[in-house]
């Protein structure tokens, strides 16, 4: 699979930003502090017209705002979305009212906490399993790549379980989640039997065939006001469990491994305060919120003071609205027993992230699993950790030492 030439440089951040670029991707915290100073809603002409609020406020009011942007169009692209509103490619994330509310409505029983509680067993067991083989492998230096080893596979493992998918099938979820939101559209096009379109199809047959206890036959199953779901329904709203179920999370786990790498400190108080650790799950939430969804604008309208014109793109940053200090104190600063912590990083407004109790089940059970068998370790060198581009920001390498 060959790429497409590296997008140029950034000239400048306000008038010119590329969230894809690699250097957007290393210091994204600095970019987003910058602009909330200087330039609260930047604009690019990247991607056919690009903006970038920054502040809370406008991230917010544009989240909640369903009349003048449609949800569409999320993953920010040189294209734009060819299957219009209401329902949108991969519902209920692409639809608009009312038709979202059906579509989140039918997969809200999937994701309330007693069915999610019953996902805790098998995550644990694949946490340690990981590790076994981490802490097996791992040479005399102690070094182990603490994203790709471990925190790349605990999500693969639950959501292929909750959808009936082979666990083995990791790898295709890795690549088709590569192509479609760490580098949109600067990829050749693909043989049609390997791209995620084919595997869905295949996958959603054969559950169809052979239905079971999970989420692809529940869909296959369903029905709105007695009719079954359009094939294009199931197909992207399995596309939509796959992309926002694997990837968001494992950053968030590894994000938060980089983080304890670098501060003994709140390692400690993770091992010796047990009742910090509800507090910290939400600070790494917060200051490293790994998601950024996107709109279209769908009619004329201002924010902080710019015209957006229709089709334009508009980035919802959480991350940044995380850190805006006008409404959290020492905003830009990690707090692990910060007790009020009304954080976006499962989004504002009605798209908020249906699967957040999930995302919070694995993080938590990923951390407690490490710190109790690697309570004491290190980054090896913070020059070799790399982060993902685009809109799901998580370091995809992350090699550290362990010390005990």
């Amino acid at each position: 699979m060959s790429t497409r030439p590296t997008r140029p440089d950034v000239a400048d951040w306000a008038t010119d930003f590329d969230h894809t670029h690699a250097d957007y991707a290393a210091a994204a915290p600095e970019i987003w502090a910058e602009l909330r100073s200087t330039c609260p809603v930047a604009h690019s002409d990247r991607f056919g017209g690009t903006w970038l609020p920054t502040r809370h406020e406008d991230v917010s009011a544009i989240a909640r705002d369903t009349d003048n942007f449609t949800s569409m169009g999320v993953v920010v692209s040189d294209e734009r979305p060819d299957i219009p509103a209401p329902m949108g490619f991969a519902p209920p994330i692409t639809s608009d009212p009312p038709f979202h509310a059906i579509a989140r409505g039918l997969l809200l029983p999937a994701f309330a906490p007693k069915a999610i509680a019953k996902l805790e067993e098998g995550a644990r067991a694949s946490c340690n399993q990981l590790l076994d083989d981490l802490l097996a492998g791992r040479g005399a230096d102690g070094i182990v790549d603490a994203a790709e080893q471990y925190a790349q596979h605990i999500p693969v493992r639950v959501i292929a379980q909750m959808l009936g998918l082979p666990a083995e099938d990791g790898d295709k979820f890795r690549t088709f989640i590569h192509r479609i939101i760490t580098e949109p559209g600067q990829h050749e096009e693909v043989p049609g039997e390997e791209t995620f379109d084919d595997y869905l199809d295949n996958a959603i047959a054969h559950r169809l065939a052979h239905p079971g206890d999970d989420l692809i036959s529940f869909l296959n199953a369903a029905e709105i006001e007695g009719n079954r779901l359009l094939p294009e329904h199931i197909r992207g709203t399995v596309a939509l469990l796959l992309i926002a179920g694997i990837d968001t999370t494992w950053s968030a786990i590894g994000a938060s491994l980089w983080h304890m790498a670098q501060h003994p400190q709140d390692r400690q108080r993770w091992i010796d305060e047990p009742d910090v650790q509800g507090f910290a799950l939400e600070e790494f939430l917060r200051f490293y919120a790994p998601v950024t969804m996107a709109r279209l604008v769908a009619k004329p309208v201002e924010i902080g003071g710019c015209p957006m014109a229709p089709n334009d793109w508009v980035l919802l940053p959480f991350p940044a609205a995380n850190r805006d200090p006008e409404v959290f104190d020492d905003a830009e600063q990690f707090v692990i027993d910060r007790e009020r912590n009304r954080h976006g990083a499962f989004g504002l407004g009605i798209h908020r992230c249906i699967g957040s109790n999930l995302a919070r089940l694995e993080l938590r059970v990923a951390l407690e699993e490490w710190m109790k068998r690697v309570p004491q370790f290190e980054l090896a060198d913070p020059s070799t950790v790399t982060w993902s581009t685009g809109q799901i920001r998580g370091p995809r390498s992350l090699p550290v030492r362990i010390l005990s």
